[in-house]
């Protein structure tokens, strides 16, 4: 906002029209008669300013032929806008978020003052039209001009940059542990001094600062993803742990370019184009640790490119079995499945269920010098050495059935499809299983029942379900109760029993609730999986093959002791791991 003593000088501004068309010659008429320039010295910069197609006016601050103070005066009287003095304005009242630095830059222009669908832009040409349609464009608000004197107007961006920059550096931001910072590394690819000089504002030092701490805390803290999000006249970024959204900063408005051009230019994606949703990645290099890869997408909304990072850590493929949460019974199933030389094993649950880490648990376990394993996804999530990897392209016909049909011209063992869609892929995949083939992949269903009757609404023949499915796996995520603040909890044995308890798991039950210490995240820390495991037995193959529908399927299931994913996180409420809140959270009673 403008200091007090320019609001008259704002309230004038509301009378006057646009800056007239350039009249040249009036101009050049004043300057001569008041003897500030000769009439060969005007007729060479008239033409100086024709051939660098460029405005009298600029030319004049360019050559410095007329002092920056007289020319601001000079020219103020004569386009009719109104001239300012910078000294009287305080830099961090300017809304320089309003808009990129680059056009600031650009065009030796600075915006001074907001009002409503108004903005007043000091720029020492008035006549510059494309400065003015830029800020307009950039900002959506119709654009005024003031005049400022060329040396003052260059003297006041520098300081308001240099204002913005220790901002962002000392105080908007805690930045916490510096010592780690410099031990980010980002892959950019051989084009990184390029693409970084092609647009500086990717290299903003506070920025790149900002940005590395983001992800590093987002790291360490076990999220599984991060946004940043612009909006009208806020921007947030928020990470995702446990599953749940939390926001952590809300930088300014002004950094959302900024902030944009970086994380495109890690993933090395095209940062001039902001009207496309865009996917990338980048790998992030900690000390000596084993990179860290993130998925990047961009999404073009109302006000500003969302940017999301889908956290990829390789390591989550190699903890092991035990630390995924499946029971005895369920771990002695998925083993006895991925030990067959053929079959299907599904693996179904929402995005962010945990499906891809179940899958590469499964792949690690197969991972052997003696056997060919090769995997179809949309995008490849986690790098597996020891395994052929393909990154499939639906937009120049490359997709999973695609993919599918070169793997079996390829001597395969173990095949993994990043998901069934559509029933060409289905088709493909149970050939494959019906053939010699370890097949594993995922489908989006909320159930094992729901598994197969997804698979016969797509076409797939009864009888093909029927012989090549071996497991299903449906499965949730749960935040884990914190081992060290966790409380027990009495709760009358009727509501438990209503909740759906049996006999067996009220024998042992211990119920707890989340408390919350410095150990852990309101009460929780980490996530454990809930799952639904079914083999696929004679009876449950029978079923199938009658086509007797999902309430029928689930009755037979049911029968031959799998329990459901309710069933499963009330088993694990029992033993004190998930409260009964996750329990109600993450499954449907």
């Amino acid at each position: 906002m403008i200091a007090r003593a320019s609001y008259p000088l704002i309230k004038t501004m509301n009378t006057i029209q646009s800056a007239r068309p350039p009249n040249f010659s009036a101009l050049t008429d004043r300057l001569i008669r008041e003897q500030l320039l000769s009439s060969t010295s005007a007729n060479e910069i008239l033409q100086q300013a024709r051939m660098t197609k460029t405005t009298f006016i600029q030319e004049l601050i360019n050559g410095k032929h007329v002092a920056s103070d007289v020319l601001a005066q000079l020219v103020s009287e004569e386009y009719g806008v109104p001239i300012v003095d910078l000294a009287s304005l305080p830099l961090s009242e300017l809304p320089i978020e309003l808009v990129p630095r680059e056009l600031i830059q650009k065009h030796t222009a600075l915006p001074l003052h907001r009002r409503g669908n108004r903005l007043f832009l000091a720029i020492a040409d008035p006549t510059n039209k494309a400065a003015v349609d830029d800020f307009k464009f950039a900002t959506g608000i119709t654009t005024e001009t003031l005049v400022v004197a060329a040396d003052q107007l260059r003297q006041a961006i520098a300081d308001s940059q240099a204002l913005l920059q220790e901002n962002i550096a000392a105080g908007l931001f805690d930045f916490g542990d510096d010592e780690i910072l410099p031990k980010l590394e980002v892959d950019l690819g051989k084009d990184e001094d390029e693409i970084i000089n092609h647009q500086d504002l990717a290299n903003d030092t506070p920025v790149v600062k900002f940005i590395n701490k983001i992800l590093y805390d987002a790291i360490k803290h076990g999220a599984s993803d991060v946004h940043f999000e612009p909006y009208e006249s806020e921007y947030r970024v928020r990470i995702r742990t446990d599953g749940i959204l939390r926001e952590v900063v809300r930088p300014p408005k002004g950094l959302s370019p900024r902030l944009a051009a970086r994380l495109k230019v890690m993933s090395r994606l095209d940062i001039s184009e902001r009207r496309v949703p865009q996917d990338g990645r980048i790998q992030l290099e900690m000390g000596a640790s084993q990179p860290i890869d993130f998925r990047v997408s961009t999404l073009p909304t109302l006000f500003g490119e969302k940017i999301v990072l889908r956290i990829l850590d390789p390591s989550s493929a190699r903890m092991g079995i035990d630390a995924l949460g499946y029971e005895a019974d369920q771990k002695a199933l998925y083993l006895e499945a991925l030990k067959k030389p053929q079959g299907m094993i599904l693996v179904t649950g929402p995005t962010g269920s945990g499906k891809t880490v179940s899958l590469y648990t499964g792949l690690d376990i197969l991972n052997a010098p003696e056997v060919n394993i090769s995997t179809a996804e949309d995008p490849v999530e986690i790098n597996m050495e020891g395994v052929n990897q393909v990154q499939i392209n639906p937009k120049i016909g490359f997709d999973f059935a695609q993919v599918l049909r070169s793997f079996l011209r390829q001597d395969p063992d173990i095949l993994m499809v990043g998901e069934i869609r559509d029933l060409e892929t289905a088709e493909i995949a149970i050939k494959a299983a019906q053939t010699g083939h370890l097949v594993l992949s995922t489908v989006h269903t909320n159930s094992a029942p729901e598994t197969i009757n997804r698979l016969l609404n797509m076409g797939v023949p009864a009888y093909n379900i029927a012989s090549s499915l071996s497991l299903i796996i449906a499965q949730r995520l749960a935040r884990r109760l914190c081992k060290y603040c966790a409380q027990p909890v009495d709760v009358p044995e009727s509501a438990l029993r209503e909740l759906g308890f049996t006999d067996e798991m009220l024998a042992d039950a211990t119920i707890k609730e989340p408390v919350g210490c410095k150990q852990c995240r309101e009460g929780h820390s980490g996530r454990v999986g809930i799952y639904e495991v079914v083999k696929i037995n004679k009876e449950i193959a029978s079923t199938i093959l009658h086509s007797s529908g999902v309430f029928e399927l689930e009755r037979v299931i049911r029968e031959a002791g799998y329990y459901d994913l309710r069933t499963a996180a009330l088993r694990k409420a029992a033993e004190g791991i998930i409260s009964l809140e996750e329990v109600t959270r993450v499954t449907i009673d």
